[in-house]
Formats: structure tokens, sequence, C-alpha cells
């Protein structure tokens, strides 16, 4: 007996199978995953060079920030 699903669920699995057999079926398969490759390759490299810059400029901040109360060491509070 089949699992009850909602009727939006039971939709999108029925596209997603209909979009995969298709995807195993096309004949330009080969070279379709070849250039998916190729983009996320690219995609994950501005990625990674993002979070580098963007933690660079943090640590930066941090360090200036950190300059400005005398280093940051100490109890604080006023003298």
């Amino acid at each position: 007996m089949k699992k009850f699903m909602p009727p939006a669920v039971d939709y999108l699995l029925t596209m997603l199978s209909v979009r995969a057999d298709r995807a195993r079926t096309a004949p330009s398969r080969g070279a379709s995953a070849v250039e998916w490759v190729i983009i996320t390759a690219i995609v994950a490299g501005l990625a990674i060079t993002i979070a580098a810059v963007i933690t660079a400029g943090v640590n930066s901040k941090t360090a200036e920030i950190k300059g400005s109360f005398g280093g940051g060491a100490g109890g604080g509070g006023a003298k």
C-alpha cells in the first residue's frame, strides 16, 4: 500500500522523476556533465576568494579596533 503524501509533494516527486529520466537518456549527457563541473568549479573558486577577502577585512578591522583601545588588554573601566 502506498503511503499517503500531500498532492503537492506527490506532484513534485513525479516531476523530479521525469526530469531525472530525461537527463539520463539525453544524448548530450556527457557534455552537460562536464559543463556543470566547470561551472561548479568556477563558482566554488569565487566563493573561496570572496570568503578570503571578507576574512582579511574583518581581521584588519578587528586589529584596528583593538589598537584603538590600547591593544585590547586590561580590565577596562575608568581609572
